[in-house]
Formats: structure tokens, C-alpha cells, sequence
């Protein structure tokens, strides 16, 4: 099979790279490299001894897309081609709505017109917005609470209405919870632009000193210690994930929806704790005030994955964390030199 990886070069599409090759699939990449670096693609062919397809493009050219379906024979498509960060996305909502709504769009057209209808979509499970209840199932209602999480939300209804179009899409929805950790090999791990977003990676930067100390924001929640509780899931088992979706969509039509998590919530301050213990260093960090609309917690259930595609995480917090330092300990700039 060969399958076209939209921003694969990205953090949790080099990893899933990694899993494809190793299990005998043709892979070919499209990723423009604004969140990512082709470094990562060399790293990936020296953990599995295999090369790369690599075309450096945008989801939104529709002749580039034209041209790659035309010379490649490409079967399935994952989908993790998007703007991501929560913040920004309030900042420049427009452009998120673009690049990750557009852009689906003008891939799904072309998948069409070269007769390729399967997909595999890296949604969030930012499109629950703040639940009700945890843990968290598929069928809860979703409301998401910022343009990222709504991008993915209307992409997912436009996906379903795409189905219901035309019954040769065959289609998975992955909800992530919070991805973490890296490849055991420390050869590739999340490298984010600036500033981290995410807690791990911004606890690891500390760690290796480019950064000063961590802001904790809010510790009067309703939780276990006041701190925020997320769900966190090895990057490697989220990319596990993405080969039984497509083993899935080989064998059935439709529109498939799945959370991918741990069902296991740990709080910023357990996570530091954690971290701590896997590095040796100390985190300093600031209780500082809560962010608008952040909510206190939230992880998944994810039997439905389990029953239906066969997956479950693996691996525990103190493998993230040991994974996690590995790679950023290794790689203090990343895939800097």
C-alpha cells in the first residue's frame, strides 16, 4: 500500500512514519515545513533503513496535489497537514480556518478526482470543549472553545457530509488527547518554533536550561493538587493508532470515530514530579493565573478504540518521561545542529 502523509514531517507524522515503514508500507510525504524540519525525515530513514518520499508542498496547491496523485500510486491518505496551537489560533483565527479548513477541502477534492477515498484525520479532542463529565466518549456532545478546536470540529462534519455523499469514503476521525515522549532511538521528538505550547516540551526545555522556570497556570482547580489534569499519551502509541485506522478503512466504508488516550489523567505538578524523577534535574516553576478557557480536566475513555480498531497505549508515564529527556537531552536545539 502506499500512502500519502500530509505534514509528515511534523512531530506525531515522523513517528507514525516510523511505524508505516516498519510495517512494508510505501509512504510518500507532502509537508511544506513551516512547523517542521526535513531533518526529521533523514532520522526517521536511519531508524528504519528505508527512504523516504519526500515533496516539499502545501495542502492548499491544488496543482501540486494534482501532480503528486498523478505520479504516485496512492491508495490511502493520513491527514495531519494543520495549524495547531490554541493560543495563536485566537490570534489569527482566519488564517487557521485557511490553512486547516481550506485545506482539507482541496485535498479531499483531488483525493476524489485521482479515485483515493481513504482517509485517516488528525482531529483533537479539543472539539468536547469543557465536558460535562469524565472520562470522555465519543458520543459526548461537542463545542469547541477556540478557532483550532473548531477548525477540527468542522472538518469533521464536513468529512461526515462528504460520506454521506458518496459511499466509497471510507474515513476515521482520531480525537488526540495530549501527545508526549519520542522515538526510544532520541534520533526524532517534538520541535516546536519558539516558545513551546505544550507542557512537556516547555518542562524539558527547563530542564536543559534553555529556559528559565515554568508557569503553572492555576492551582485552585477542583483537582487532586488545584493543577490542570490532561490525559497524555506516548507520541509512539498515538502513531500505533493510525495503522490500525487505516487497517480499518481497508476493510469498510463509512465515517469512524475514536478517541485516542490513555483513560489515566495526571496533573501538571504530577507531571513535573515525574519528569524529575526520569531526568534527575529540578524544575523550578511559578503558580501563575488561570488561562481563559482552559478547563479542569479532561482525559479519555478509549475502549471504543480498543474494541473496534484493536489498540490501546502501552506505555506509561515514566516512559514518556524517559523518552521525552532522551530526546530533548540529546537534542537541546532540536533538529538544529
Amino acid at each position: 500500500m502506499t500512502v500519502l502523509v500530509t505534514g509528515g514531517a511534523g512531530y506525531i507524522g515522523s513517528h507514525t512514519l516510523v511505524e508505516l515503514l516498519a510495517d512494508g508500507q510505501q509512504v510518500v510525504v507532502l509537508d511544506n515545513l513551516s512547523n517542521a524540519s526535513p531533518e526529521s525525515l533523514k532520522r526517521v530513514e536511519r531508524i528504519t533503513g528505508r527512504e523516504v518520499t519526500f515533496i516539499e508542498g502545501d495542502i492548499l496547491d491544488r496543482e501540486c496535489l494534482r501532480r503528486l496523485f498523478a505520479q504516485y500510486p496512492i491508495e490511502s491518505v493520513i491527514h495531519f497537514a494543520g495549524l495547531k496551537a490554541v493560543g495563536e489560533s485566537a490570534r489569527i483565527p482566519l488564517t487557521y480556518y485557511q490553512n486547516n479548513i481550506a485545506g482539507t477541502l482541496t485535498l479531499c477534492e483531488e483525493m476524489a478526482r485521482a479515485g483515493v477515498f481513504r482517509l485517516v484525520f488528525s482531529s483533537s479532542a479539543t472539539v468536547y470543549g469543557d465536558p460535562a463529565s469524565v472520562p470522555i466518549r465519543e458520543q459526548f456532545p461537542t463545542g469547541a472553545t477556540n478557532p483550532y478546536g473548531r477548525s477540527k470540529l468542522m472538518v469533521e462534519e464536513i468529512l461526515r457530509d462528504l460520506s454521506a455523499s458518496e459511499p466509497r469514503w471510507a474515513i476515521v476521525l482520531l480525537r488526540y488527547f495530549n501527545p508526549v515522549g519520542a522515538h526510544e532511538s532520541g534520533l526524532i521528538g517534538e520541535d516546536p518554533n519558539g516558545i513551546p505550547n505544550n507542557l512537556l516540551p516547555y518542562i524539558s526545555q527547563v530542564g536543559v536550561g534553555k529556559l528559565k522556570e515554568l508557569g503553572v497556570f492555576g492551582n485552585d482547580y477542583p483537582t487532586v493538587d488545584g493543577t490542570g489534569v490532561r490525559d497524555y499519551i506516548h507520541v509512539v502509541d498515538l502513531a500505533i493508532g493510525h495503522l490500525k485506522a487505516l487497517r480499518r478503512i481497508a476493510a469498510d466504508t463509512g465515517v469512524f470515530t475514536y478517541n485516542l488516550g490513555t483513560g489515566q489523567g495526571y496533573s501538571v505538578l504530577q507531571m513535573i514530579k515525574a519528569f524529575e524523577a526520569a531526568s534527575g534535574c529540578t524544575i523550578p516553576f511559578q503558580f501563575k493565573p488561570r488561562r481563559p478557557g482552559d478547563i479542569a480536566e479532561c482525559w479519555a475513555d478509549p475502549a471504543l478504540a480498543r474494541d473496534e480498531l484493536g489498540w490501546q497505549a502501552e506505555r506509561g508515564i515514566a516512559q514518556m518521561m524517559q523518552d521525552t529527556w532522551r530526546w530533548q537531552s540529546q537534542n537541546p536545539n532540536g533538529y538544529k545542529a
